[in-house]
């Protein structure tokens, strides 16, 4: 009889500058039996050596830090290859830092006063590479923030889009509006395992993380306006 291998628990790093905050996430962590807390850092300067000290699979950063912020951070550790997933948190949902995180390849974000067990849902949904936030709240989100360099963005966005065929388009912008798989293959009458194929090209050929990049980068092109 074959040995039963069990998965290795999900790694995760905290980063956090209230010693406070940073023991309640991992009390709140250590209590699921597939998640361990491997190491915590208080700063966004001390980020990069703790992935290296500990190889985290999931980064739960937060936002506003003394030396190094959240974003700085953020994106350094999504510049990496292989990067660990970030979760970024927050104490609001119209944090305007919150975009340029998603945009710098974070697979969402967590209000800080979020339920404990949606935040012990929402590592193990990042680590399975799953985003945790959906491109509806995303558009609600970004709806909420004004942008003084929109007109720019766009610009650059309605580029990197013209590198796709037409399908890929009409993929991306339903990707966009917040359509599951099923719901965009029923709208483009296809079929659900070749939607997940287009999702794929498009996330390829435009060096892009997760569906949220995908609806920020159309929603920059002016997509989905009508």
């Amino acid at each position: 009889m074959a040995a039963v291998t069990t998965p290795e628990p999900v790694a995760v790093l905290i980063v956090d500058d209230d010693p406070l905050v940073r023991a309640g996430l991992a009390m709140m962590l250590g209590g699921a039996p597939d998640i361990r807390v491997v190491g915590e850092a208080g700063d966004g300067s001390e980020v990069l050596g703790s992935i290296d000290r500990h190889g985290p699979d999931v980064v739960l950063m937060d936002i506003r830090m003394p030396a190094v912020d959240g974003l700085a951070a953020t994106e350094a550790v999504r510049a990496r290859h292989p990067a660990p997933e970030v979760i970024v948190l927050t104490t609001f949902d119209a944090d305007a830092h919150v975009l340029r995180a998603l945009r710098a390849g974070a697979a969402g974000f967590l209000l800080k006063d979020t339920p404990p067990a949606q935040i012990v849902a929402a590592v193990r949904e990042v680590a399975r590479g799953n985003p945790v936030l959906s491109p509806a709240v995303t558009r609600r989100l970004i709806a909420r923030v004004a942008d003084t360099d929109a007109d720019r963005r766009g610009v650059r966005a309605r580029r990197r889009l013209a590198g796709l065929n037409e399908r890929e388009r009409e993929v991306a912008v339903e990707v966009g509006h917040g359509r599951s798989n099923a719901e965009i293959a029923a709208r483009l009458y296809l079929s659900v395992p070749t939607v997940k194929t287009h999702v794929s090209s498009v996330l390829t050929r435009l060096d892009l993380n997760n569906r949220v990049q995908i609806a920020l980068l159309v929603h920059d092109a002016g997509l989905l306006d009508g």
